[in-house]
C-alpha cells in the first residue's frame, strides 16, 4: 500500500466536518489542496475531489436523514436541474479553459461572501414568519420538534442550483455555495433545514458529476488511476468521519453565526481559487 498521502487523513476529517456543517462541497477545499500541496493536474485534482466528496456527503446525508431535517421536497425540485446540468458541466471541462471558469466562478464567490457579511444582521429564528403569502412548509424532527418556514420561488432556486451545478461539474465546486445563497440568503430557512438539504441536493448532483471523471480515469489508466487510488484509501475514511461531526455542529449554532461563517469561506474560497489563477 502506497503510504505517502497519510496526512490527508487528518485534512479529510477537517474538510468534511466544515463542508457537512456548512453545506459547501468538500471538493471546494479539495481540489485546491490537490493542486497547490501536492501538485496534482487540475483534472486529476477535481475528479478526485469529486469522488472523495460523494463519501463524505453520503455520510453527512445519512447523519441528516436521521435528524429528519432534509426537506426532500424542496431538494427533488432542485435536483430535477442540477443533475443534468452537472453532467453538462462535466462534458464542458474538457473543452473549457478551467483558469477561466475558476476565475469566473471565484469572483462570484466574492460577491456572494460580502453579501452574507453585510446581511447576516437578521434575528436568528426557529421558524420564517416573512413571505406569509406563500405556502408553509413543516417538517418534524427526530426529536419531535416541529419547524415550518417558507420557500421563496422555486423558480428561482433551479436556476441559481443550475448554475451552481454547472460549475460543480466543471471545476468541482459552486453548487453548495449557490445552495447556502438560495436558501439562506433568498428564502431565510432555518440554517438546519437549509443546510441539510443542501447535502442532499449536492450528494446526488456530485455522484452523478463524479461518475464522467471515474470513467476518464479508468479508461487513462496509467499514474493518473494510481493517483487517485492512492489518495483516496485516506480521503474516504476521513470524509466518512467527518460526515458525522459536522451535523452535530450545525445543530448547536446559530443562524446568525452560519451566516458569517459562510460570508468568510465563501471569500476565502474565492481567494484561493483567484490565486490559484493569478499566480
Amino acid at each position: 500500500m502506497d503510504l505517502q498521502f497519510w496526512f490527508m487523513f487528518p485534512i479529510s476529517i477537517m474538510v468534511a466536518t466544515v463542508a457537512m456543517a456548512s453545506g459547501v462541497e468538500g471538493a471546494t477545499f479539495f481540489a485546491p489542496i490537490f493542486i497547490l500541496l501536492l501538485g496534482l493536474p487540475p483534472e486529476v485534482a477535481i475528479g478526485a475531489g469529486l469522488i472523495t466528496e460523494v463519501f463524505g456527503f453520503a455520510s453527512g446525508l445519512y447523519a441528516y436523514r436521521r435528524k429528519r431535517l432534509i426537506d426532500y421536497q424542496l431538494g427533488t425540485t432542485l435536483l430535477i436541474v442540477t443533475i443534468p446540468l452537472a453532467v453538462f458541466g462535466t462534458m464542458l471541462s474538457a473543452i473549457i479553459d478551467p483558469v477561466f471558469l475558476k476565475f469566473v466562478l471565484g469572483i462570484g464567490l466574492l460577491v456572494i461572501g460580502a453579501n452574507f457579511l453585510h446581511t447576516s444582521h437578521h434575528k436568528d429564528h426557529k421558524y420564517v414568519e416573512n413571505h406569509t403569502d406563500q405556502p408553509q412548509s413543516c417538517l418534524i424532527t427526530a426529536t419531535g420538534e416541529q419547524i415550518c418556514y417558507n420557500t421563496c420561488s422555486p423558480t428561482e432556486g433551479r436556476i441559481i442550483a443550475g448554475v451552481g451545478s454547472l460549475f460543480m461539474g466543471m471545476v468541482a465546486t459552486g453548487l453548495g455555495e449557490m445552495n447556502g445563497y438560495y436558501m439562506l440568503r433568498r428564502c431565510q430557512m432555518p440554517a438546519r433545514i437549509a443546510v441539510a438539504t443542501s447535502v442532499f441536493v449536492v450528494a446526488v448532483t456530485a455522484l452523478t458529476a463524479s461518475i464522467g471523471h471515474i470513467v476518464k480515469f479508468l479508461q487513462a489508466g496509467g499514474d493518473s488511476l494510481a493517483t487517485v487510488f492512492a489518495l483516496v484509501i485516506f480521503t474516504v475514511p476521513g470524509v466518512i468521519i467527518g460526515g458525522q461531526i459536522g451535523p452535530i455542529i450545525t445543530s448547536r449554532i446559530s443562524q446568525q453565526m452560519l451566516e458569517r461563517t459562510l460570508g468568510i469561506l465563501f471569500i476565502v474560497v474565492a481567494m484561493v481559487l483567484l490565486g490559484d489563477v493569478l499566480i
